[in-house]
């Protein structure tokens, strides 16, 4: 099979969980002007939470998350009293108690927190907010550390989808990314989640790992079938040891070449969609979830979680590294722990950098999110809906002229379509609308 248009992806682009991208946040945005942003919130209209809990049992190779390994419990219990009071220091600026269609929990590991300490941080947003009927209340998860006491007090907190991390069930691959987790591991973890009520499952896989082979992911999507999940991630491993220096230690291994690697992801593709519906350009999903009928009605959204149903104008972040949404910008805590710990205890939202956001940016935002959505965009109609001409947007259509002649892209007018086979060039299509990006920038992942 021809596979040279992969070879039209192969630059480092953003994954558009954010427009302008986390890179091109700076230090100009603290927490004065975030006060004012949370003061302006809307209490009519809802919003979403996200709380990030820094901390894992032990470091997998790959992992490029902002998470700690900590000696002892004190490190834990000082986050846990600092975001009890990061809580009250953001409900100062708010008016009102807000209503909350969505609540995530990331990390690190989520589930490091133990019931008790996940019981605390309920009680107090339940003070702070209001979380309106039916909202999504979701957990990240390591099926390595879970158990009856935590599924159950998420049941009774209304916890309803968790994402396990599953990334690959080969045992040389789960040995060569420091990650042993047997299939009766998560089947357990599954077992435990659903006996609680929580039945809307969501595995995280990733490709272009070392020692991956097609026979590997053939068995690791047939074993995913088996569990039967509702939704699927499959991102591509990012390899950036610059970052992330025990990204190094795989490099023994060996990884995959480019076009090994653009082969996994095209045969894992092929093999999820025996299952489920293709989302976006890494998520896949049961007919009947939320987010296939999202896709079906063009009504699905894109923010730092990934592809999402939440409409919600305003994301307000708890805990190091989180980064807060609003209509007038984004805000990104420390990313450091101790920086974070210090701020809060100092009674300071610990902003660390962010971007406000121009009326340029919330176009190209706009149509960004539409090609990363929906694989295409009439360009004209969001220009106009901003007050703009398309032809603002003709050196962008000049970058594509490749993409089209290789067939990653249809162009009639100011329409883009990216055909079903093609989707996984919707990052590099959307980059062509990123006044921000340089050819240069080595800071995110490769496109496939």
């Amino acid at each position: 099979m021809d596979h040279s248009w992969l070879t039209l992806l192969d630059a480092r682009v953003p994954r558009y969980t954010s427009y302008p991208t986390a890179p091109h946040f700076h230090p100009r945005i603290g927490s004065a002007l975030f006060e004012n942003w949370l003061k302006a919130i809307d209490p009519r209209q809802p919003i979403s939470l996200y709380v990030h809990v820094p901390f894992c049992h032990q470091l997998c190779w790959y992992c490029g998350c902002n998470t700690h390994i900590v000696k002892g419990e004190r490190p834990v219990e000082l986050f846990l009293k600092n975001v009890l009071k990061e809580i009250g220091l953001v409900q100062r600026h708010l008016s009102g108690r807000p209503k909350v269609s969505h609540l995530h929990f990331g990390g690190g590991s989520p589930n490091r927190l133990t019931a008790d300490q996940f019981d605390q941080i309920m009680q107090r947003l339940h003070q702070a907010f209001e979380l309106v009927e039916g909202a999504e209340i979701a957990l990240e998860i390591d099926p390595r550390h879970l158990d009856t006491a935590q599924t159950q007090t998420y049941a009774r907190w209304g916890v309803n989808r968790a994402s396990l991390g599953v990334q690959d069930f080969d045992p040389d691959v789960q040995k060569a990314m420091n990650r042993i987790q047997p299939f009766d591991t998560v089947a357990r973890a599954v077992g435990l989640l659903r006996e609680a009520g929580i039945t809307a499952i969501n595995f995280d896989l990733l490709y272009g790992l070392p020692l991956q082979t097609i026979d590997s992911i053939h068995a690791t999507i047939a074993q995913t079938a088996l569990l039967s999940p509702d939704r699927v991630a499959l991102f591509g491993y990012a390899h950036v040891p610059w970052l992330k220096k025990q990204q190094k230690t795989l490099e023994r291994f060996g990884l995959p070449s480019a076009t090994q690697r653009a082969e996994l992801a095209l045969y894992a593709r092929s093999e999820l969609e025996k299952h489920y519906q293709p989302i976006g350009i890494d998520h896949f999903a049961k007919a009947g979830d939320s987010l296939a009928v999202a896709a079906k009605n063009n009504q699905l959204h894109r923010n730092f979680q990934g592809y999402t149903v939440d409409e919600a104008k305003t994301l307000i972040a708890f805990g190091p590294s989180g980064i807060s949404s609003t209509p007038q910008g984004f805000a990104q805590k420390e990313p450091e722990l101790a920086a974070w710990n210090h701020c809060i205890e100092a009674d300071q939202l610990a902003i660390r950098r962010g971007i406000a956001l121009e009326p340029a940016d919330r176009l190209r935002s706009d149509i960004i999110e539409q090609i990363m959505c929906h694989l295409g965009v009439d360009v004209e109609a969001v220009a106009k809906q901003h007050g703009e001409t398309p032809e603002l947007f003709l050196p962008c259509f000049d970058h594509l002229a490749p993409f089209a002649a290789q067939g990653l892209v249809t162009i009639e007018g100011w329409r883009l379509t990216i055909p079903e086979q093609r989707r996984l060039a919707a990052r590099s299509i959307a980059a062509a609308f990123d006044a921000y990006l340089q050819p240069e920038e080595t800071r995110h992942s490769a496109a496939v």
